[in-house]
């Protein structure tokens, strides 16, 4: 199925309702991300063709969704920015890795295919910082020789709305642009210098497809579905990679999850010569103690499920699958963490 199709019969603007509603069935609900939505929405069909349990889960951004788990409106929250371990003790919180992707900066240039125009971090970060103005800079072209760059404006187009992507994107140029890092920082919501805001996913990838010499930045699953034209990244290494699951896997390898509370690694400019430095996971929240067991129990199951049966379809939407010796982590830590109101552990 089309990423578009999949987004035009599920909308993402409403809580979605992604089972049918025989009242004997078991709901489970969740808020958050609309960087995973796309595997979510598709593993809640093939979850509910199995078990008979749906799941609903709003797609309304990483904040909104620490926001509704916080106040026990949902059953799990989700988010692209893991929260920090004091977060996470305050609020009595456990967090871990559901899914994991690339974001890439993304093109409208004439002329130009999927991942034939280069750029490093460096460069990317003057162009959101309004430095680099035209297409064929002296520092765009030392990048792309051969390649025929047009004389234009760079048109900058970026999130409007605070989200879990521009995290992980502006995590990323703040940590390769010490000029960015001070004048924007890293956020799910930033004050941009320049640009046209859109709103999610759709909204950045609309104007991208409308506005010639425009540049943005989307998770790769929506630029292959939509067959827009990606850039290639100079990563750490400073070798050129492309958004692929194999430097997804490789940004993944170099992380040290077990060492960092609550798994909240951020995958942005990793070592390794592979690794693609756009690299982020997708995060789950639920509270350590679940008022009803049951109801947390089913969450457990759909991710276990998802986890067991999830991987060939989340590659086929260009997510990458939580490798097996970090599953077994995260299944330890909701057996060791997640309880009952009477102390007793629920997996």
């Amino acid at each position: 199925m089309q990423l578009n199709r999949l987004l035009k019969a599920i909308p993402v603007s409403v809580a979605i309702a992604l089972a049918c509603s025989c009242a004997s069935a078991a709901e489970i609900t969740g808020a958050g991300a609309t960087f995973p939505y796309p595997i979510y929405a598709r593993w809640a069909q093939d979850y509910k063709a199995a078990t008979g349990t749906s799941l609903n889960y709003q797609s309304v951004g990483s904040g909104a969704g620490v926001k509704q788990i916080k106040s026990k409106t949902v059953d799990f929250g989700a988010s692209d920015r893991p929260l920090k371990a004091a977060d996470l003790e305050k609020e009595g919180l456990i967090q871990f890795p559901a899914i994991m992707g690339a974001v890439a900066p993304v093109v409208n240039l004439k002329g130009i295919g999927p991942g034939q125009i280069r750029l490093t971090g460096e460069v990317l970060a003057q162009i959101f910082l309004g430095r680099i103005t035209k297409w064929n800079a002296t520092e765009i072209a030392a990048l792309n020789p051969g390649l025929s760059l047009p004389a234009e404006d760079i048109v900058v187009i970026r999130r409007s709305d605070g989200s879990g992507t521009t995290f992980l994107f502006t995590d990323y140029l703040s940590k390769v642009s010490p000029e960015f890092k001070s004048k924007v920082g890293a956020s799910t919501a930033v004050k941009w210098p320049v640009g046209i805001g859109g709103k999610g996913n759709e909204g950045v990838s609309a104007y991208v497809q409308r506005i010639r010499n425009s540049i943005g930045y989307l998770e790769y699953n929506y630029i292959k579905h939509l067959k827009m034209s990606h850039v290639q990244l100079q990563n750490r290494e400073g070798l050129f990679v492309q958004p692929v699951d194999e430097s997804v896997k490789a940004a993944a390898a170099s992380a040290n999850w077990s060492q960092t509370p609550g798994f909240g690694v951020v995958l942005t400019n990793q070592p390794g010569k592979d690794s693609w430095p756009i690299t982020g996971a997708s995060f789950i929240l639920m509270h350590k103690v679940q008022a009803n067991s049951d109801r947390g129990r089913e969450v457990l199951k759909f991710f276990d499920w998802a986890y067991k049966n999830g991987g060939t379809t989340a590659a086929k939407l260009n997510y990458v699958a939580i490798p097996t010796p970090l599953v077994n982590q995260v299944q330890e830590a909701w057996k060791s963490q997640i309880k009952d109101a009477a102390g007793k552990a629920i997996w």
